[in-house]
């Protein structure tokens, strides 16, 4: 029997979706039934190559962040992002693949939650960027990543330096070809602007000097399932994206890269600081047109995507139908418990005494009730509260600890003291609150170590927080703030150290778990 293997590309950029496209065809190919996923810019591509997709919550971080303020980003994308690994596993559930292969960051959280093996691919790694944000996010994209995937599949167009991910299986660029053809009406330059770049003006340029231009992003041009036949019969195409970049390495055609946004740009400076053959960076219209007259050395380069293939077919051949595949990361961590994770949620509890041992028999039986639900409502519940028992105890303690760092701070008279160290207040970064910092990141990888999902894990490290800004409230406190600076501390203090531990906390456990069975040879 073939196996169902899902295949969900991030919605940010149609290169998402014409990457995994080669993957769902590479897959097809050996013998595989596949169902797709992701929505967003590339679903148009999705289409034309013949696949029906199932469409999640659309996120956009580009919008919101590069283009917008924090306050779009906890307003607009944080909400979408949550709802999105919502309904990756309400889908994953209703349709039951043998394995899931991804390149978005919320299919990967979603799988993590499930027993499927999951298969991640990912280029833009931590030493990409240079915004300090942007490289947190892309650190913690990886990590997690790393440690709730199979394998980790890292498509580099650039040679193997100390900044690739020490776990990762790095393979050849990932395209989506139409089996080696070149197009017949193939022009000489290919003009391809990304979602997020306009390249009119430089194929109009190239055109004046005599050049024959394909400008996919003119009105005039009709998508294609494919467009590398017609880049392997150009003479150089011209690019933002990473997806182009690889598309142009496969093809073997000369590549002059345009960067526009961030992600862009750290690629860019990777090509150019690595001096890959077959790809130069141009900044205006006039050096595209310096390059388009001698342009480089051809790049010569296998494709990722059968090797992808090929790794996920032999794992599944490798189990009899009647088994199933070793879970990997937090599916494993929460089908099973530590001795840790045991006693971290015994504590918990004991913190209020018998009360909080009625409290947390009260919120577990309602939430297997909200569990047994099932859809959407119980796809929500496992991802973001995690095991039933060990939520409410993870809740039950960040109520107590919350409680009685009020009750510490109101007594003491320390409330002005404590504001005095946060860097809002001082422009200054205090070793005392890089010390606070890192024990609520303990509370939270605590919570989601015993098993705990990512509210009640976020909650533990937010409730001390909110014990020292409730006091704000019952002040007054002079000079006033505004009359939400509580929560908007917790917001930014609370729950950013409870988001990071809780992803220590996924990275950990499968630290914490002696089978010898979950190890994949290398």
């Amino acid at each position: 029997m073939s196996p169902t293997i899902a295949v969900a590309h991030y919605p940010e950029g149609a290169g998402h979706a014409t990457r995994m496209l080669a993957i769902a065809d590479a897959l097809q190919d050996a013998g595989a039934d596949v169902v797709m996923a992701g929505g967003g810019a590339g679903s148009q591509f999705v289409e034309l190559n013949g696949y029906d997709e199932y469409e999640p919550t659309i996120v956009d971080y580009i919008d919101t962040y590069q283009g917008g303020s924090m306050r779009d980003v906890l307003a607009r994308s944080l909400p979408s992002s949550a709802d999105r690994v919502t309904d990756y596993l309400a889908w994953f559930r209703e349709v039951d693949p043998d394995a899931v292969v991804t390149d978005d960051m919320f299919a990967a959280m979603a799988a993590s939650r499930t027993e499927v093996p999951l298969y991640a691919l990912k280029h833009d790694v931590p030493a990409l960027y240079e915004d300090p944000l942007e490289r947190t996010g892309a650190r913690f994209h990886t990590w997690f990543q790393l440690s709730v995937t199979r394998e980790f599949f890292y498509p580099a167009v650039w040679p193997t330096d100390a900044t690739d991910p020490t776990k990762a299986t790095k393979i050849p660029p990932v395209a989506l070809d139409d089996d080696g053809r070149t197009a017949d009406d193939a022009p000489d330059i290919v003009v391809v602007p990304s979602h997020y770049s306009e390249f009119g003006d430089v194929a109009a340029e190239l055109t004046d000097r005599g050049y024959d231009v394909l400008n996919v992003g003119s009105d005039d041009w009709a998508p294609v399932a494919s467009l590398l036949p017609y880049i392997r019969g150009a003479d150089l195409v011209v690019c933002s994206g990473y997806s182009t970049i690889m598309d142009a390495a496969v093809a073997g055609t000369p590549c002059v890269v345009v960067p526009e946004t961030s992600e862009q740009e750290a690629v860019a400076d990777r090509l150019e600081r690595a001096d890959v053959t077959g790809f130069t960076i141009a900044a205006t219209t006039e050096a595209v047109c310096d390059v388009a007259a001698d342009p480089p050395a051809p790049p010569v380069y296998e494709n990722g995507a059968d090797r992808i293939a090929e790794t996920v077919m032999d794992d599944l051949e490798a189990v009899p139908e009647s088994e199933v595949i070793p879970p990997t990361g937090t599916a494993a961590a929460g089908a099973g418990s530590s001795s840790l994770g045991d006693a971290v949620s015994t504590a918990s509890a004991s913190l209020v005494g018998g009360a909080a041992t009625t409290a947390s028999t009260t919120v577990s039986t309602a939430l297997n009730r909200g569990t047994e639900a099932g859809g959407s409502a119980g796809a929500a519940w496992s991802l973001l509260v995690g095991r039933t028992e060990r939520a409410a105890a993870s809740s039950v303690g960040a109520v107590g600890i919350g409680g009685l760092v009020a009750y510490e701070i109101a007594a003491g008279n320390s409330y002005r003291l404590i504001e005095q160290l946060y860097p809002t207040f001082s422009s200054e970064m205090h070793a005392l609150l890089i010390v606070v910092a890192l024990g609520l990141v303990t509370l939270a990888a605590v919570g989601s170590l015993s098993g705990a999902g990512a509210l009640p894990s976020t909650l533990l490290a937010s409730a001390p927080v909110l014990g020292w800004a409730v006091n704000y409230w019952a002040g007054p406190i002079s000079p006033g703030y505004a009359a939400g600076f509580p929560i908007q501390t917790v917001l930014l203090y609370g729950v950013s150290c409870g988001v990071v531990g809780y992803l220590l906390g996924i990275r950990l456990r499968p630290l914490l778990r002696a089978d010898p069975s979950r190890a994949r040879a290398s």
